[in-house]
């Protein structure tokens, strides 16, 4: 945990404490006028903040001075802080009210005049600002910096933010722009960064931890800081595979420069999404730090891609209204897949298009389909369609007008708003085909365009052989077998996958030499498809399976593991011998299986199932993350394992700020409670737990 940190107020700001309790109990009719149009009121230019993160109270307090200018004369202006308290101000001749959701400053406010406000601040904050073991970070995704950070709540007013974090001398700091030094002050260290150009405030974040770092620059210059955890550094290399490859070559695929002074990456832990484009800094989640074995079934790289080009689409340009959302996210997904194409090749590219052309196509056919410029519309059409839209438009236009569309559109816009209608009036200015029907087709219908997708995809040949094998799904065995066989010696995964799928259903007296065939040609996911479908594994396989386990995949070791535990139990303890050690992906997938698997066979290692007991509930506690608890506790409810300290475990997992681990956590506590032994135990934990844990259980325990 960090340490208690304590911010020394300035001696010069005014004690207002006592009156910022009271909520306003008029409104002036100009508030509500600058509530709805402060863009148009006012322009907030810089912010310079020096914020504490208190880990012991699970709260922050700061200074921030803010620089802004009137665009006309006005009496009030607002900043956005979520029940947030000042403490002290400076701002000659203004007025100051706060209500829970905004601090209000009143004054005669001249126009083209630029005023500074300074003041100190608390906040206990709800959401936005986590700590998690020794690390605390901020996601602001959306409206929500305001929880600790005063600040505005809107995508479309523009702020040069320059923060000054501080935190214990033992941990690293990692926040928006350029470090500009760091400055040790009692046993506390302040890390000055400065942006440099403005960004929408719900990109502004830090994180604290535990971190050491690698430096490369990529051909252009721009420094590029990889972060990682000391425990964490055999891993380095395959996480950040590809790294600067990717940077180079969106900076060359866009045409543009990269927008900012310097660019960082940080894997955190228990984060709430897989990765979040934070300006000169990506958070991502700690899942994909994975060793080379790893690598190969759950790697960073299109994550990687993804929030490396939103720094272009998304911080630089950024979308005027929820409608033109497609234009982050859409682009952000469509120039990953070009760079896992750089990297993968083409059949991967067309293999994910495919893919994603299914899911569209399933929402559609389900009366699904939305609009791309839906405001309410689902990831799935913000981000797929999105990128399909771009796929099918650079066919239409050719590439050499979509790139030039692109690079005028990022000067024009640069550091601004964007709407649809300004990326295709560039689209329309560099190219003389019609796009209206492009436009209609894929920009305001709901419906997938599937008709559209499938001349496209059927311009890699790769794909015309994977349709070619996948419409023998419903031909009989005994009619498609040589094509079968044949096909697994294509030089291709998934086509490989496919032929590995289709024998599920059939008799294995039919099957048997196709398997065989499979794994004798050291694919590993073929192989993998094998370890994830063949079931029951026949005696005659029983050879080729067991070399599953020695494959470099986590995936295909953690299936293949299980399946021959269960067939063959003559040689169980030959099986967890051959696997012992083995951690598996970040959330310990082998190794949580291997240690329940240990527990249930008779006669092994009797003398140390005491400690792989403890190990096992272990998991469940909160020293781990969140994909690590969810793992064991799959494995504590289907051993019944359950006791008081793994049932706290449960209960403080509902109300976890990852909602899917919350909410899988509150449906097993669910299922717990329907045992009487158990919810007796759960009921004596009542006057034991605290805070939101607690809460969650009296309300539970009512329902």
């Amino acid at each position: 945990m960090l340490s208690s940190l304590k911010f020394v107020r300035s001696a010069r700001l005014r004690n207002i404490s006592g009156g910022f309790y009271i909520l306003l109990i008029f409104f002036f009719a100009s508030y509500a006028e600058v509530f709805a149009q402060q863009n148009d009121i006012v322009d907030f230019l810089k912010v310079e903040a020096t914020v504490v993160p208190n880990a012991d109270t699970n709260s922050i307090t700061g200074t921030v001075k803010y620089f802004f200018k009137p665009l006309q004369k006005t009496d009030s202006i607002y900043l956005d802080a979520k029940n947030m308290k000042v403490l002290d101000y400076e701002i000659n001749g203004v007025q100051v009210k706060i209500d829970e959701d905004k601090i209000w400053l009143l004054s005669k406010f001249e126009k083209n005049v630029t005023y500074s406000i300074i003041f100190t601040y608390e906040a206990i904050p709800k959401q936005t600002l986590y700590f998690f073991g020794n690390e605390i970070w901020t996601q602001g995704q959306g409206k929500y910096t305001s929880h600790w950070l005063p600040s505005i709540d809107d995508t479309n007013d523009k702020i040069e933010f320059d923060l000054t974090i501080v935190a214990p001398e033992k941990y690293t700091v990692i926040s928006n722009g350029k470090l500009k030094k760091t400055e040790l002050i009692n046993d506390q260290k302040y890390w000055y960064f400065d942006m440099g150009e403005p960004m929408s405030s719900y990109l502004v974040a830090f994180a604290i931890g535990d971190f050491d770092k690698k430096m490369l620059s990529s051909s252009s210059g721009i420094p590029l800081e990889l972060y990682y955890k000391p425990s964490d550094s055999l891993k380095f290399e395959p996480t950040y595979r590809y790294s600067k490859r990717i940077f180079d070559f969106l900076e060359e695929e866009i045409g543009i420069a990269f927008p900012w002074q310097i660019y960082k990456q940080v894997p955190l832990r228990d984060f709430l999404y897989a990765g979040m484009e934070n300006t000169t800094a990506t958070f991502f989640s700690e899942a994909f730090v994975v060793d080379s074995i790893g690598f190969n079934d759950r790697n960073y790289i299109n994550v990687n891609a993804h929030e490396l080009a939103h720094q272009w689409f998304g911080d630089m340009v950024t979308a005027k209204t929820d409608s033109d959302h497609w234009l982050q996210e859409g682009f952000a997904t469509y120039y990953a897949l070009l760079s896992e194409k750089e990297i993968f090749g083409d059949d991967y590219y067309y293999w994910q298009l495919y893919q994603t052309a299914e899911q569209l196509k399933a929402s559609s056919d389900e009366g699904k389909g939305e609009s791309l410029l839906n405001p309410k519309a689902s990831s799935l059409t913000f981000y797929q369609k999105g990128a399909w839209a771009l796929h099918v438009l650079r066919e239409k236009i050719g590439d050499e007008s979509f790139k030039d569309a692109i690079k005028n559109y990022l000067k024009k816009y640069r550091y601004g708003i964007v709407t649809t209608s300004n990326f295709l009036d560039e689209v329309k200015a560099v190219s003389n085909v019609d796009i209206t029907q492009f436009e209609e087709n894929w920009l305001h219908q709901g419906a997938f365009q599937s008709e559209d997708a499938y001349r496209s995809l059927m311009k890699s040949i790769f794909i015309q052989n994977y349709f070619e094998i996948s419409a023998l799904r419903t031909v009989p065995l005994k009619d498609k077998k040589a094509q079968l066989r044949s096909a697994l010696t294509f030089p291709n995964d998934f086509i490989g996958q496919e032929v590995i799928y289709q024998l599920a259903e059939e008799p294995i007296s039919e099957t048997l030499p196709i398997y065989k065939k499979a794994l004798e040609s050291n694919n590993l996911y073929v192989r993998q498809a094998v370890a994830l479908s063949l079931r029951p594994i026949p005696r005659e396989l029983q050879n080729d399976y067991e070399s599953l386990l020695k494959d470099n995949s986590y995936v295909t070791l953690e299936s293949a593991l299980y399946q021959i535990w269960v067939q063959f139990p003559a040689k169980r303890m030959e099986y967890l011998d051959q696997t012992e050690g083995i951690e598996g992906f970040q959330n310990k997938n082998i190794r949580q299986l291997w240690l329940a698997l240990a527990l249930i066979t008779e006669n092994y290692r009797d003398s140390n199932k005491v400690d792989y007991l403890m190990e096992l509930k272990q998991y469940t506690s909160t020293e781990y993350s969140f994909e690590v608890r969810d793992k064991a506790f799959e494995y504590v409810s289907e051993l019944k394992l359950w006791d008081s300290g793994t049932l706290e475990n449960l209960i403080d997992a509902c109300v976890h700020p990852t909602w899917r681990f919350a909410k899988s956590s509150r449906e097993l506590l669910k299922s717990v409670l329907e045992n009487g032994k158990w919810a007796e135990i759960v009921k004596a934990l009542q006057g034991e737990m605290s805070g939101k844990a607690a809460n969650y259980l009296t309300t539970i325990l009512k329902e």
